[in-house]
Order: structure tokens, then C-alpha cells, then sequence
């Protein structure tokens, strides 16, 4: 058992890696991401792979909270960045490409619009949400690229480990290919942070928790862990009518993700813990909206079972895994 003051992040006091923690000590100031919508489309909606999209994907292409695609880049990022200093006064910047898949493009295009954010004053860095299967050697080679040149993240939505889930949510493609994607990047050296959601459509906890040992096996340098939460208008609200869904409760996703937290490797990267939606286009769960709550709470958890991440990550199995 490892000693936990290895693994109490002292500037923010949690007891996980946070991405607030792992910024500061990196640039040795507040960085804060700017959302962007880079205009693009998905292979799962465009029928390069599939129609429709994954069922849980909302009309902005899980960009909610993005910039608007009907601005240009240099606008957008200007109108996210005052909004953010509304919270912020200070800090610099990493441009996120939300909204969609991000390099589901041709490289021209990709290297338009990435570097126009990257000429933005304080941008240091870049982060790029896509899908495993949207990198053709061409795309990993300029990515490979950025990475000698900016501090770069590639965000790969992976979600659950299990074929049946994937298929019932329309993922659009198998957890080998999501393997591949990695391989892919890593060959670069490029950084990973990837996407589970806790709740999926007859899922059970033990899935869910399948789901975080395989990412923590992975050569994988982050993790993003959501809560399913259901909007209006998405293929899922189907699901939901018909009772293949039902939403966790507050204590069964805290409770659920503290067991997720104990078992990643320690010094993986937490960029998220929750996620939530606009409220005016939220079913459900409607405690999702309380974010600074499921926070706390998962805060407390830990505490109160003397516990922190990666308390019981063997290396061992994971090492002989990658």
C-alpha cells in the first residue's frame, strides 16, 4: 500500500490528480481552456461510418458549451476567453477544440484552424477532442508535429469497453480500434486523455468499473470520467421512454467513482470527475446540475474512507498490459 501523502495534491487539496493541479505545476500559473466550435462534422452523423451520431450526442455535438460556429475562430475564442475571465481574472490559455470530431478533416484544414488559435495571445497550448477512428497517418503525422510545438492533448471518446453498450449507444466503432488510436498517438509521444460515462444504458456498476480498469491498464495519460446525463431532443430519450435507461442516483456515482479513482494509476491526470448540460434542455438526472455538490461529495467520500487515487492500482498487471 502506497503512502498517500504521495498522492494529496496540495495546491487544490484533493486527493486525485486534477487537471487544475497538473496546469499549474506544469506552466507554474492558472491555465484555463477556451471551448471552440472548429465547424466540423462527424463521421458517425455524416455517414463516413454511420448516421445518427451516438444516441446520448447532443444537436452541438457535445459542444454545449462551445464557442459558435457561426463566428470565426478569432471571435470566438475572444468571446469564451472574456466570459472565462469572469471567473478567472488571471491565467493563459489552451484552445479546445470541442464541438464534433476535430480531425475529421483534410490536414489543410486541420492546419488552418489550428493554427489561428495557436497565434492567439497566451495560447499555450492545444487540446483536440476526436475519435479513434479519425486518425489517418497524414493527420497523426501533423499532430505529431504540434506536439514538438505546443503543449498538445489529443481527447479520444472511448465511453465503455463493452460491445453491446457500444452498440445500443451507436459508438460507431469497437474498443480494437479505440486501441489502435492509441497506439497511433502514443508512438509520438502525444498526451491522451480519454472519455468514459458512468450510466450508460443497462449498464451495471460492474461494467462501469470494467470500463476504468481497462483505461487503467492503457498508455493513457488522462482520463475524463462523465456522468450520462440525458438531453432533449437526443436518439437516447428513446432509450429512456422504452426503460433501458436509468439514471444513477447522487450517492451510487459518487460511491461509484471513488472505486474508479482508487484504481488508476496515480499519476494519471484527472480532467473531469462529473459533466453536466444545459439545464434548459436536461431529463435527467436533474442533480447533475448541482456541480459544485457531486464535487464535494466525492471530496468527502474519499476522506471519509482514508482513500485516494490509485490506492489499489497494481503496476504490475497494468504494466504487463501495455
Amino acid at each position: 500500500m502506497a503512502d498517500t501523502t504521495n498522492f494529496q495534491y496540495a495546491s487544490d487539496q484533493k486527493r486525485y490528480h486534477t487537471w487544475n493541479y497538473h496546469l499549474r505545476q506544469h506552466f507554474g500559473h492558472k491555465v484555463f481552456k477556451v471551448a471552440l466550435d472548429g465547424g466540423f462534422d462527424c463521421p458517425n452523423r455524416d455517414g463516413t461510418v454511420a448516421h445518427g451520431g451516438c444516441t446520448f450526442c447532443s444537436a452541438a455535438g457535445s459542444g454545449d458549451f462551445a464557442g459558435n460556429r457561426a463566428e470565426d475562430l478569432e471571435t470566438q475564442f475572444t468571446n469564451i476567453k472574456e466570459k472565462m475571465h469572469n471567473k478567472w481574472k488571471d491565467g493563459k490559455y489552451m484552445a479546445y477544440f470541442q464541438a464534433f470530431t476535430n480531425t475529421h478533416a483534410p490536414v489543410h484544414v486541420l492546419r488552418e484552424k489550428y493554427e489561428t488559435v495557436l497565434k492567439q495571445e497566451n495560447v499555450v497550448g492545444l487540446s483536440i477532442a476526436t475519435r479513434p477512428d479519425c486518425l489517418p497517418d497524414d493527420v497523426v503525422e501533423y499532430l505529431a508535429e504540434l506536439n514538438e510545438r505546443t503543449y498538445l492533448w489529443v481527447e479520444l471518446g472511448l465511453q465503455t469497453v463493452h460491445e453491446r453498450t457500444a452498440l445500443m449507444i451507436n459508438r460507431a466503432h469497437d474498443y480494437q480500434a479505440y486501441m489502435e488510436g492509441v497506439q497511433k498517438l502514443r508512438r509520438h509521444g502525444i498526451r491522451i486523455c480519454t472519455h468514459i460515462i458512468n450510466g450508460l444504458p443497462l449498464e451495471t456498476p460492474e461494467m462501469m468499473m470494467k470500463t476504468a480498469q481497462e483505461v487503467a491498464r492503457l498508455d493513457v495519460q488522462g482520463i475524463k470520467i462523465h456522468l450520462l446525463h440525458l438531453l432533449k431532443g437526443t436518439p437516447m430519450v428513446k432509450q429512456y421512454e422504452k426503460g433501458l435507461l436509468e439514471f444513477l442516483t447522487l450517492e451510487d456515482y459518487v460511491q461509484l467513482v471513488c472505486d474508479q479513482l482508487e484504481i488508476l494509476p496515480p499519476e494519471m491526470i484527472i480532467h473531469r470527475i462529473t459533466g453536466d448540460g444545459p439545464i434548459d434542455l436536461m431529463v435527467g438526472p436533474m442533480w447533475s446540475v448541482n456541480k459544485w455538490e457531486v464535487l464535494n461529495s466525492i471530496d468527502a467520500e474519499l476522506k471519509r474512507r482514508g482513500s485516494w487515487q490509485g490506492k489499489f492500482f497494481n503496476p504490475l498487471v497494468a504494466g504487463a498490459a501495455k
